[in-house]
């Protein structure tokens, strides 16, 4: 279990949203690893009603894969604070000061934590008489411009039975890549992100910072399946947003049980702290889209306050999911029969010589055989298209989850194929080829910009100050504007004058 001061009151649970949740394509994923109260939580964008009002403690992904340039390690992504609008300011996104940020690694099957890499962080500021997020261009992260910083720290925990056994500082003070704020506050945001790459020790690499939220999908899911006639599919509804990323880079074998037994299962929590010390679990995430649309409603904050152990007892909703009937009811697509020990097989304890480790207890974690070597081509649907390398065996940036769950849930491991998919089959963003692979966040300056600079630009506003179908000969219009505003504060001027003289009189 999470090794935490206290553990908190359940905090998620695992959404149907019956219409919306059903639609082709966010649920989909998650319908696969349907779990219980309890159960992990995966693809938590706002999927619980209390994290949802927790952005900063949100996990929104969970990837992991064998890294594609360095096959000898495993590299592990979990992004948090869901819809990042780009322009949030003045202030921008973080991560919360008061939480544990955990990574954790099950190595041998049982469910329980073999390691936890812990993320925790601190917030500065170097001015506090401006509003400002940076007060000027900022060119390195130590730049005296970037008036809001960020730096983490990093224990790795190693536990037996569910109690911590040794912990060791492995980062201190390692500096996060800030909010893109725009081209003229960060004029080269990738030399930024470099500069928030950090080496560690033992071969491991870390960085955090934000990123273009990599996850692809079609959440009009939610209008009534896709409009009630799937007319709204098609269109990647995260396209501009902006996450903020944890991804860590670590040797195969510091990670896996050993040679013989390369199979690893990784979930990620979050712990808050209250006001008197002590640490509640309030957000759990494994494979992705769990949350939203396995668990009814009053489930799923407990479920973000679970353990993997305990899933097990949560074994009827992945037997008798809801969402294949849902599906049948509306698309008259047939459900598949159960129980459905198929999904059972796949998602709660790994696919039989792929990605199941020996003495397997039923648990929602994302597993991952780090023996498989990276697909030179990778496919979009993994393991469903061939590629072994792919979901859900671990999960890679550019897999498509989506449409993989979906398939599944209808039944594409006993024979029936329907083709399902909500229309989205790419991430928005252009991964790198290298650590952290991750797209560079979209920039504050979205959207349309007048054309021309200086007294280009504000001739321009001064035009957009004229009435629709006015010319250029009209500009006495804008002066006479103009002039009237001038005129307007003149008489709140003399107003004002006028009461502070006549109250000064009343006064004698």
């Amino acid at each position: 279990m999470t090794p935490i001061s206290r553990n908190g009151v359940s905090r998620r649970g695992i959404a149907t949203l019956i219409c919306g949740a059903l639609a082709a394509g966010g649920l989909a994923a998650a319908g696969v690893t349907a779990l219980e109260p309890g159960a992990a939580s995966a693809s938590s964008h706002r999927e619980a009603p209390l994290i949802s009002g927790q952005p900063q403690y949100d996990n929104t992904d969970l990837y992991a894969f064998v890294s594609p340039d360095k096959p000898d390690t495993t590299t592990i992504i979990a992004n948090f604070v869901p819809f990042e609008e780009p322009a949030g300011g003045p202030n921008f996104y973080t991560f919360a000061d008061d939480a544990q940020y955990d990574l954790h690694v099950d190595n041998n099957g049982d469910a329980q934590d073999d390691l936890v890499f812990r993320y925790t962080f601190k917030t500065h500021r170097k001015n506090g008489n401006t509003f400002l997020y940076n007060t000027g261009p900022v060119k390195s992260l130590d730049d005296p411009n970037l008036n809001i910083t960020q730096t983490y720290d990093i224990d790795l925990l190693k536990l037996r039975k569910q109690r911590v056994v040794y912990r060791t500082r492995i980062a201190d003070d390692v500096p996060v890549a800030p909010s893109n704020v725009g081209k003229a506050s960060m004029p080269d945001y990738g030399k930024l992100r470099d500069q928030a790459v950090h080496k560690l020790a033992g071969g491991a690499t870390t960085f955090a910072g934000q990123a273009a939220d990599p996850f692809f999908a079609d959440l009009r899911v939610f209008d009534l399946l896709y409009g009630g006639n799937l007319s709204e599919v098609g269109n990647n509804t995260l396209k501009g947003y902006n996450v903020n990323s944890l991804a860590l880079q670590v040797p195969n074998d510091l990670i896996t049980e050993s040679k013989y037994q390369p199979v690893v299962g990784i979930w990620s929590t979050v712990q808050r702290r209250d006001a008197r010390g002590y640490y509640s679990q309030v957000s759990r995430l494994g494979n992705p889209l769990v949350n939203e649309v396995v668990n009814p409603q009053k489930d799923k904050d407990r479920f973000n306050a679970s353990q993997p152990y305990d899933d097990a007892r949560f074994l009827k909703n992945v037997t008798n999911p809801e969402l294949p009937k849902l599906i049948e009811q509306i698309y008259k697509i047939k459900a598949p029969s159960e129980p459905r020990n198929d999904l059972v097989e796949v998602f709660l304890k790994g696919v039989k010589g792929l990605n199941q480790p020996p003495n397997v207890r039923p648990s929602e974690e994302l597993r991952l055989n780090t023996s498989i070597k990276p697909a030179a081509q990778p496919k979009r649907l993994g393991v469903l298209d061939g590629d072994n390398a792919g979901f859900p065996n671990g999960r890679r940036l550019t897999d498509d989850v989506i449409d993989e769950a979906l398939q599944v849930m209808e039944g594409f491991l006993v024979g029936q194929k329907t083709g399902l998919s909500d229309g989205v089959d790419v991430s928005d963003g252009k991964f790198g080829n290298s650590f952290p692979y991750l797209a560079e966040p979209n920039s504050g300056s979205r959207g349309p910009l007048a054309k021309g600079n200086g007294n280009n630009v504000r001739s321009q506003l001064a035009d957009g100050l004229m009435p629709t179908g006015s010319n250029g000969s009209n500009t006495t219009l804008v002066a006479a504007s103009a002039a009237g505003g001038v005129a307007g504060v003149l008489l709140i001027g003399t107003a004002v004058m006028w009461w502070r003289r006549r109250t000064r009189y009343r006064a004698y």
